[in-house]
């Protein structure tokens, strides 16, 4: 029992004035056939070793089992549901208009009501996929007033531009699936795109690098996985390769050049386009170690001042390249030939 405050006044349970304490206490109830413990709020008579609890009282400890029975079953509690629509700016009723649900649905689900596990998936879907929700608004807009669907819109549409990064890597994970923890595809490494992008942006950073255009960062990506291979047994980043005619390049590598938190010019060379790198605002690289800093920095001094002309010809000349038939994977056991140590 956990004491909040006392009073003095009239108590309610023995009718005498005295010091009355508002406590919290650990309590279970059983509730659709789950036994379900929570924290019940209560008024405690020391002389009658009672509780009391007032209307409001018992409003607040059936919230709370609710809700301690829905994190049990793994359902969005009252809060949840709450601030998935205050994400989006919409009121209870038309929530529910979007969802093509009763008009009191959201708003019992706010208070008392338990969802059921098919409308509790539908609102996480809502929660991480704006793009699906904005679908979902666009089927009700007739029956919305149209400066009330235009705001929804413009905040929808706002959440799904914040969240372009998350399909992205979404989109790249997909491609990497059937590669997962191969050894000789990714090096045994599942994709870690956080520190992909760290480790783009040390190279973008570099004090010497030069011509860093998108066929070289390709080139010192691979340097860096197989050279961290040889050394530890594990690549840096758990990047895919395919030999190619201007050497090893990575599975989604248009999709990566689209990630949160590079810095990239297109630059029009005659009828094609180039795609620089510029130095990042990332300088604090919280996910690469010593160690991988060590392996950076040696293919830095190894290729900082190489055009990719210069960098795509050393790379012609290694096993791994010389070996594997164009549009193969490059197998990460060729790193133990790399010429770099």
């Amino acid at each position: 029992m956990r004491f909040l405050k006392k009073e003095f006044r009239q108590c309610a349970c023995c009718m005498e004035t005295h010091e009355v304490a508002l406590v919290r206490f650990q309590t279970y109830m059983t509730f659709k056939g789950e036994k379900v413990e929570y924290e019940a709020v209560a008024e405690y008579c020391e002389l009658a070793d009672e509780y009391y609890t007032s209307g409001d009282m018992l409003n607040e400890n059936d919230m709370a089992m609710k809700n301690a029975y829905r994190k049990k079953m793994g359902l969005l509690t009252t809060d949840e549901i709450a601030n998935i629509r205050k994400k989006y700016a919409i009121t209870q009723s038309d929530l529910a208009l979007a969802l093509n649900w009763g008009g009191k649905t959201i708003t019992r689900y706010e208070s008392h009501q338990v969802q059921d596990a098919a409308h509790d998936a539908i609102l996480k879907k809502i929660d991480s996929d704006p793009e699906w929700f904005l679908t979902l608004l666009e089927r009700q807009e007739r029956h919305l007033p149209v400066n009330v669907y235009a705001k929804y819109q413009q905040k929808v549409t706002e959440l799904f531009g914040q969240s372009e990064d998350d399909y992205l890597r979404k989109s790249i994970r997909a491609q990497y699936a059937k590669y997962d923890k191969d050894v000789n595809c990714c090096g045994g490494k599942r994709l870690d795109i956080d520190k992909l992008v760290e480790v783009m942006c040390y190279f973008a950073n570099a004090y010497k690098m030069q011509y860093l255009y998108k066929v070289k960062m390709m080139k010192l990506l691979w340097y860096a996985d197989m050279l961290s291979y040889k050394r530890r047994g594990v690549p840096m980043t758990g990047l895919v390769y395919q030999s190619m005619p201007m050497g090893a390049l990575p599975i989604a590598h248009k999709s990566i050049l689209n990630l949160k938190g590079l810095s990239i010019e297109e630059i029009e060379h005659g009828n094609s386009t180039g795609y620089r790198f510029l130095r990042a605002e990332n300088k604090e690289y919280t996910m690469l170690t010593k160690e991988d800093k060590d392996i950076l920095d040696v293919i830095i001094r190894q290729f900082a001042e190489n055009t990719k002309e210069e960098i795509v010809d050393y790379m012609h000349k290694e096993k791994a390249y010389i070996e594997t038939p164009s549009g193969n994977i490059i197998s990460y056991k060729y790193a133990a030939e790399l010429s770099l140590d």
